[in-house]
Parts: C-alpha cells; sequence; structure tokens
C-alpha cells in the first residue's frame, strides 16, 4: 500500500473497518507533486483490486475528497482533505506557542526550524519556520512527509518513544527497507541513540540529503504522544560543531519549555 502502516492493519484488529482503511489509503497514496492519479495507478500503490479502487475513488468523489477529471479519468485529491488538515493543525494549541519560539530560533540559525509528527513510517510537517532576512534556507511545506528511517528527526522520534512502540516501529522500518540499505539505516538509528543518550538530540549529517545536515530533539507532550522538534540547513551554513554546540542546546530548551501542553 501507499504506507507501510496500512499493509498491518487488516486482518490483526477485529474493530477495525476493512473498507474505510482502504479508502484511506486511496488518500494517502498521494504523493507531493502528485496532481492526477488514474485507477491503475492507485491500485499499485494501494495494492488493492482496479475495480475495488475504482469503487472507492467513486465514493471518495461523491463525497469531496476526491475531484475528478473526466477529460483524463484520473483524479486529485478535493477540498475536503485539506479541511481536514487545516482542522487538525487548529486544534493544536502547541503551534500558537511553539512558532514564535520556532522562528527566533531559526533567525539565530538562519536555517529552518521545523516541528513534525509521526505518520506511518514518515514524518509529516505540521510547522515550518525559515529565517526572516534572505539567506538559504529548507523550505518544506506543511504537510510534507519524509522518511523517519534517515532523518534527524525520525531518529528523534524513535528515542522518544517507549521501548515496546519503538521496537515495533523499528521493526516495521527493517521490513520496509530494501536489504542492502538496511546496514546503513541500522548503524544511523543506532547512533542517534547513543548522541541522544551522551548530548540530548540526535544529528543528520548529510544522511537525509547530501550537503544538508540538521539536529533534532523529541518532544514529548503530557498526553505521552510524540513530536519531533528539528533545526536544519546547507551543511557548509551548519557545520556539526554549531549544531552541536549551539544550536543542540537552543532545541532542548524549547523542547522542554512546550512538553507540558
Amino acid at each position: 500500500m501507499s504506507d507501510e502502516n496500512e499493509k498491518t492493519t487488516e486482518g490483526k484488529d477485529r474493530q477495525v473497518i476493512t473498507a474505510l482503511a482502504r479508502g484511506l489509503s486511496v488518500l494517502r497514496c498521494f504523493r507531493q507533486g502528485d496532481r492526477f492519479l488514474g485507477n491503475q495507478e492507485i491500485a499499485e500503490r494501494t495494492g488493492l483490486p482496479k475495480a475495488t479502487i475504482s469503487r472507492l475513488t467513486h465514493t471518495l468523489t461523491v463525497l469531496g475528497y476526491l475531484n475528478h477529471a473526466k477529460r483524463f479519468n484520473q483524479y486529485s485529491l478535493g477540498a475536503a482533505v485539506l479541511s481536514l488538515g487545516y482542522s487538525m493543525r487548529g486544534n493544536m494549541d502547541i503551534l500558537k506557542v511553539a512558532r514564535p519560539l520556532m522562528q527566533e530560533l531559526a533567525d539565530h540559525a538562519e536555517a529552518s526550524v521545523s516541528l513534525a509528527a509521526p505518520d506511518g513510517l514518515h514524518m509529516v510537517y505540521l510547522e515550518n519556520c525559515v529565517a526572516s532576512a534572505n539567506m538559504i534556507t529548507l523550505r518544506i511545506d506543511v504537510g510534507a512527509r519524509t522518511r523517519i528511517a534517515n532523518t534527524a528527526m525520525g531518529r528523534a522520534l524513535l528515542c522518544g518513544l517507549p521501548e515496546e512502540e519503538r521496537a515495533d516501529l523499528i521493526s516495521r522500518i527493517r521490513k520496509s527497507i530494501p536489504k542492502g540499505e538496511w546496514r546503513q539505516i541500522k548503524a544511523g538509528i543506532e547512533q542517534g541513540a547513543l548522541d541522544y543518550q551522551d548530548k540530548g538530540f540526535c544529528f543528520s549529517l548529510g544522511d537525509w540529503r547530501e550537503n544538508v545536515n540538521s539536529i533534532a530533539v523529541p518532544l514529548i507532550q503530557a498526553d505521552r504522544s510524540v513530536l519531533a522538534l528539528n533545526c536544519g540547513g546547507p551543511s557548509w551554513q551548519l557545520s556539526a560543531e554549531k549544531l552541536e554546540n549551539d544550536i543542540g542546546p537552543r532545541l532542548v530548551e524549547i523542547s522542554r519549555s512546550l512538553a507540558t501542553l
């Protein structure tokens, strides 16, 4: 399916409504940059029969979650999806408090500061602040997704999870990674755990994108749910030394101030 998280859903929990899970998997298979998808491509991404996809896309179109472009016989996400996302963000009190703190750090670091939540095997961006000055920064849209496996924020998330949840997520990550890549991914996760234990934050030095360095901390909320707070930018601008000695401690301080919300 579009996210490995759904592959484990059907058949394991008798309370799960299969039709609903499949409908949501159709929506989740749309990726950043996908303007239109046809039933065949959706079927390939979800692993569901094309006949099933045809019924699901029709239903989602009737409900406003998909738009049908008759000229191409393809689908795009509808306004109802955006409405759900904004309702979710609007009800997150933490964003109102976090935004000015994140912007202050972004200006200080001359970089990008992001807050993200786990979504299956990915992190989804809830907020992203960039330096106010005209600097070269990472401009990532709210709602964009990135892998947990090889990012600083993903490693920070893993460090913030309870042991059982962390082990389960690492197991699912391993199953989703080609065998030839797992050794490097595993080493990064293990190093992230060591860095967090020793320093209080996790790094990604060119692991996510070449010539991009980042640092992240887990943000464990009062309800025990875990987010990740990240600062990243070009490696020539954010050296490992600057991340460790300057940015990291500031991230830890912000995380602590937000943890009670």
